[in-house]
Protein backbone atom coordinates (compact mmCIF):
# COMPACT_ATOMS: atom_id res chain seq x y z
CA UNK A 1 0.00 0.00 0.00
CA UNK A 2 1.10 3.59 -0.62
CA UNK A 3 1.02 5.98 1.60
CA UNK A 4 1.49 10.15 1.62
CA UNK A 5 5.47 10.88 2.29
CA UNK A 6 6.64 7.24 1.57
CA UNK A 7 9.91 7.79 0.13
CA UNK A 8 10.30 5.36 -3.46
CA UNK A 9 13.22 5.21 -5.41
CA UNK A 10 11.11 5.53 -8.94
CA UNK A 11 11.73 4.60 -12.26
CA UNK A 12 12.06 7.85 -14.98
CA UNK A 13 13.09 5.23 -17.62
CA UNK A 14 10.97 6.64 -20.81
CA UNK A 15 9.56 2.81 -21.41
CA UNK A 16 9.66 1.34 -17.81
CA UNK A 17 11.23 -1.63 -17.49
CA UNK A 18 12.00 -4.87 -15.08
CA UNK A 19 15.55 -3.39 -15.22
CA UNK A 20 15.54 0.01 -14.27
CA UNK A 21 18.58 2.68 -15.25
CA UNK A 22 17.20 6.12 -14.25
CA UNK A 23 15.84 5.82 -10.86
CA UNK A 24 15.36 8.90 -8.55
CA UNK A 25 14.12 9.04 -4.80
CA UNK A 26 10.96 10.85 -4.49
CA UNK A 27 8.30 11.42 -1.81
CA UNK A 28 4.71 10.64 -2.61
CA UNK A 29 2.47 13.64 -1.78
CA UNK A 30 -0.81 12.41 -3.22
CA UNK A 31 -4.01 12.17 -0.15
CA UNK A 32 -4.29 8.24 0.81
CA UNK A 33 -7.86 8.24 -0.40
CA UNK A 34 -6.58 8.99 -4.06
CA UNK A 35 -3.20 6.55 -3.17
CA UNK A 36 -5.24 3.79 -2.25
CA UNK A 37 -8.07 4.37 -5.25
CA UNK A 38 -6.36 5.19 -7.96
CA UNK A 39 -3.50 4.33 -10.16
CA UNK A 40 -1.32 6.80 -10.51
CA UNK A 41 0.80 8.90 -7.21
CA UNK A 42 1.55 12.45 -7.13
CA UNK A 43 5.55 13.04 -6.53
CA UNK A 44 8.06 15.29 -5.34
CA UNK A 45 11.62 14.51 -6.04
CA UNK A 46 14.17 14.64 -3.66
CA UNK A 47 17.77 15.83 -4.21
CA UNK A 48 21.03 17.15 -2.39
CA UNK A 49 21.25 20.22 -4.49
CA UNK A 50 21.13 23.11 -2.59
CA UNK A 51 19.37 25.20 -4.75
CA UNK A 52 17.49 28.05 -2.39
CA UNK A 53 14.20 28.41 -3.97
CA UNK A 54 10.49 29.17 -1.64
CA UNK A 55 9.25 25.62 -3.31
CA UNK A 56 12.31 23.40 -1.97
CA UNK A 57 12.02 22.22 1.66
CA UNK A 58 15.29 20.95 3.17
CA UNK A 59 15.09 17.69 5.73
CA UNK A 60 17.21 15.15 6.94
CA UNK A 61 17.10 11.77 4.92
CA UNK A 62 19.01 8.66 5.09
CA UNK A 63 21.40 10.86 7.57
CA UNK A 64 21.76 13.31 5.10
CA UNK A 65 20.21 16.74 3.99
CA UNK A 66 17.98 16.64 1.14
CA UNK A 67 15.66 18.54 -0.48
CA UNK A 68 11.64 17.99 -1.30
CA UNK A 69 11.72 19.92 -4.87
CA UNK A 70 7.72 21.11 -4.94
CA UNK A 71 8.27 22.76 -8.13
CA UNK A 72 8.80 19.89 -10.01
CA UNK A 73 6.10 17.45 -8.92
CA UNK A 74 4.81 15.09 -11.51
CA UNK A 75 2.17 12.19 -11.41
CA UNK A 76 3.65 8.38 -12.12
CA UNK A 77 2.37 5.01 -12.52
CA UNK A 78 2.50 2.63 -9.83
CA UNK A 79 4.84 0.36 -11.93
CA UNK A 80 7.27 3.40 -12.08
CA UNK A 81 7.67 2.70 -7.67
CA UNK A 82 10.91 0.70 -7.87
CA UNK A 83 11.09 -0.20 -4.39
CA UNK A 84 9.80 1.80 -0.76
CA UNK A 85 13.48 3.57 0.76
CA UNK A 86 11.65 5.41 3.88
CA UNK A 87 9.42 7.69 4.81
CA UNK A 88 9.52 11.32 5.30
CA UNK A 89 9.47 12.36 9.27
CA UNK A 90 6.31 13.26 10.94
CA UNK A 91 7.82 16.35 12.24
CA UNK A 92 8.53 17.68 8.03
CA UNK A 93 4.90 16.87 6.85
CA UNK A 94 3.26 19.70 8.01
CA UNK A 95 5.95 21.96 6.41
CA UNK A 96 4.87 20.34 3.48
CA UNK A 97 1.19 20.20 3.53
CA UNK A 98 1.57 23.89 4.43
CA UNK A 99 3.86 24.93 1.26
CA UNK A 100 1.46 23.17 -1.19
CA UNK A 101 -1.83 24.85 0.10
CA UNK A 102 0.86 27.78 -0.04
CA UNK A 103 1.36 26.86 -4.07
CA UNK A 104 -2.17 25.96 -4.64
CA UNK A 105 -4.28 28.71 -3.04
CA UNK A 106 -6.70 31.01 -4.54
Amino acid sequence: MVNRFDVYLINLDEVPSADPKNTRPAVVISPDELNHNVQTVVIAPLSSTRAKYPTRIPLTFLNETRYVILDQIQTVDRPRLVKKIGEIAESMRPTIIEKLQEMFAE
